[in-house]
């Protein structure tokens, strides 16, 4: 995985500036950064990853003593990947290219490095925003609501500023995640990814205050706050498909068990066969929840980017011959539930029917049938996504930082 121009472990530190027109800021930024380095007597260097500057930009961070790269996948997140990439530290601190963040103080982050975590979060709430350097929308609803929400799905007790910019890392341990967001929503990738392989997570006070630009940045409140929360939502299946589809599906199936023995009756309200048919819609619906929850799960746990071993457990049984053997239960049961319609219907001549009376067997049935085929075919899709593990054997990184190789699952 590592590429040929990274010089080994030669050196300690890569503090890593993602750029893109920052030429009235990067200088102040390199230097602060080297001088940090030098009092620390650390052995380091600051890499400008430029993703595609216009403002002269490369000239300003060479003539002030960064190493520049280009980073040629456009974004946030494509400019600090190729940074990681071509960073030549054992540890990576990557910050914005603004001047607001104190590049001055690295001290704390190289501190917990050594102690042997895998990243370091910087938290701004902690060490103090000067006025004017956050939006008000940002610091009391974005960064909150975003961090509470993380911090939730992904059980981070112990990071209050889920989006801080300034954060440090062991760089082949966050290389062996296989990082691929290009955007904004590359932060958030970050520390998920981190927290979904077991990594080591701390925070530290950092301080925040104006940047010193006269352009305004280039995050979008509206556009990249959804997509950070997109991001949460879709690598949280659990709580965005499994656990809400369990529900809905029950829900529905202990309704459509109940309203098919009869009218069923909570208060002064009476239920009957219009409630069967949404009880039965409720039962369908939570199942392709849960099913596409499994799915997630499957592709996560296939792909590296899920390693916990209680995601594995239940998904096991996610296999095609598992749900052929169910599915096909389920059919029979509707096949069983129309005949039985049918020949109700053929002994009354196959004329006039009960529709209340109908309706109570065959909604049942054609859920059951239905259900049966979505979960045969579930099978056969959860199968073809666990193909790729039985392909060539991958190179991976043990909980030590080490690298091994993986044989096929």
């Amino acid at each position: 995985m590592p590429h040929d121009d990274v010089m080994g472990d030669q050196l300690e530190v890569t503090v890593l500036l993602p750029c893109l027109n920052e030429a009235e800021t990067l200088a102040v930024c390199v230097r602060k950064a080297l001088a940090s380095l030098a009092e620390l007597g650390v052995a380091g260097e600051v890499l400008v990853s430029d993703n595609g500057s216009t403002d002269g930009s490369q000239r300003i961070a060479e003539e002030n003593g960064a190493r520049v790269i280009h980073a040629p996948i456009r974004g946030y997140g494509g400019a600090l990947m190729a940074g990681i990439d071509a960073a030549r530290g054992r540890y990576v601190i990557m910050a914005d290219a603004d001047d607001s963040y104190d590049l001055s103080n690295l001290g704390p982050f190289i501190t917990r490095l050594r102690e042997g975590h895998d990243l370091v979060m910087g938290n701004r709430f902690r060490g103090g925003i000067e006025p004017g350097a956050m939006p008000p929308l940002h610091k009391y609803l974005g960064n909150p609501v975003l961090s509470w929400l993380g911090r939730r799905l992904f059980r981070l007790r112990n990071v209050g500023d889920f989006h801080c910019g300034i954060r440090a890392f062991h760089r082949d341990r966050i290389r062996a995640l296989g990082l691929c967001m290009p955007g904004m929503e590359f932060a958030s990738e970050l520390v998920v990814r981190a927290s979904l392989a077991g990594y080591s997570i701390v925070e530290v006070p950092t301080t925040l205050k104006k940047d010193g630009r006269s352009r305004p940045p280039h995050l979008r409140t509206w556009r990249d706050g959804w997509r950070h929360l997109r991001f949460l939502l879709v690598l949280s299946p659990r709580h965005t498909l499994i656990w809400p589809g369990l529900v809905i599906g029950l829900v529905g199936a202990v309704g459509t068990v109940a309203l098919t023995l009869g009218p069923v009756r909570i208060g002064p309200v009476g239920l009957d066969v219009n409630a069967l048919a949404f009880a039965c819609m409720a039962s369908l619906v939570g199942l392709q929840m849960f099913l596409f929850g499994g799915f997630a799960e499957v592709y996560g746990r296939t792909e590296g980017i899920v390693r916990e071993r209680h995601f594995a457990q239940w998904t096991r049984w996610f296999t095609l011959e598992t749900c052929a053997a169910v599915g096909i239960v389920l059919i029979l049961l509707g096949l069983a539930g129309g005949l039985l319609a049918f020949g109700a219907w053929g002994s009354r001549g196959f004329g006039e029917q009960d529709a209340r009376a109908t309706l109570r067997v065959v909604l049942p049935s054609a859920t059951a049938a239905a259900a049966g085929t979505l979960v045969i075919f579930s099978g056969l899709f959860a199968s073809l996504l666990t193909l790729r593990a039985s392909g060539p054997q991958r190179t991976s990184y043990a909980s030590n930082g080490s690298t091994q190789v993986t044989s096929p699952r």
